[in-house]
């Protein structure tokens, strides 16, 4: 079960960013990520009422704040080396966020076996290799600091998600997103006084958003139930294939060329999932 649900947080995320990117041509980034997550804790409101999450022991309420303030911040980061970097260069880097996790498992005691290691370092090598790497051209050392700490950063959140779930998955998305929102109102705010103004231009472009946020916040629950239910390091590998599913659903979609690079990298991504679950 745990597999399983660590797969679908992948097609959940790799979809919300795939989404998110297309918003994000058309709306400030800020906004796509502002509504979008908003929606996201409208239905962790509704999912916390439901199973009584309210009546739980507090233990996650840390656990959802450090994912909320690191997530939040390795995304400004990471959409600020993307703007002033090449994306082969950032999106490979970032694409090792789940090593973090991978860490923290073998730390506390998980023994895959030597196939599940093999699969293991295949996945990773895999999605690095899928997110395009360029290994020419000058991109600059602050793109590439700005990516490393982004990656840290994603790695810190995707642990503290993980170690919050242990009390409660639901309430630790639940308090993340509280979090999240509670900053992107006050920056909201200070944008707003500085004369920024956010409009849709449609229901559809805002049922998109809404989508981005349901698909994130479902993919970050299925990932933290998937952390108590199974073995973190593998768990977190197979929920970190995610950038594999946003390449192929531009290729299918928008017609986006695969390089090379990248078949071998969804193949060996591909391959690695499979040693894993074997």
């Amino acid at each position: 079960m745990s597999t399983l649900l660590a797969l679908v947080s992948s097609l959940a995320w790799g979809t919300a960013d795939f989404l998110g990117g297309q918003m994000s041509k058309r709306y400030r980034p800020f906004f796509v990520v502002a509504v979008s997550q908003t929606f996201g804790l409208l239905l962790m409101l509704v999912v916390a009422t439901a199973t009584g999450g309210w009546d739980e022991p507090t233990d996650y309420v840390p656990w959802a704040v450090v994912a909320s303030i690191t997530g939040f911040v390795g995304l400004g980061m990471f959409y600020r080396a993307m703007a002033t970097g090449a994306v082969g260069v950032v999106s490979p880097i970032t694409a090792l966020a789940g090593l973090g996790p991978i860490v923290l498992g073998l730390a506390l005691g998980d023994t895959p076996t030597v196939v599940q290691y093999l699969g293991l370092l295949a996945a990773l090598l895999g999605v690095v290799l899928a997110s395009g790497p360029e290994l020419s051209g000058d991109t600059g050392a602050r793109p590439v600091v700005l990516a490393v700490g982004a990656t840290v950063l994603f790695g810190v959140c995707l642990v503290a998600i993980a170690m919050g779930s242990r009390s409660s998955p639901v309430m630790t998305m639940t308090g993340m997103r509280i979090s999240t929102v509670g900053i992107l109102a006050v920056a909201g705010v200070v944008t707003v006084l500085r004369g920024d103004r956010f409009t849709v231009s449609g229901g559809r472009d805002l049922a998109a958003m809404a989508i981005v946020g349901i698909l994130d916040v479902a993919a970050n629950l299925f990932y933290g139930i998937a952390t108590t239910t199974g073995v973190l390091s593998l768990v977190s590998v197979l929920g970190s294939i995610y950038p594999v599913v946003t390449v192929l659903l531009a290729w299918w979609f928008l017609g986006e060329r695969l390089r090379t690079i990248q078949y071998v990298g969804v193949a060996l991504a591909l391959g690695g999932v499979a040693a894993i679950v074997a």
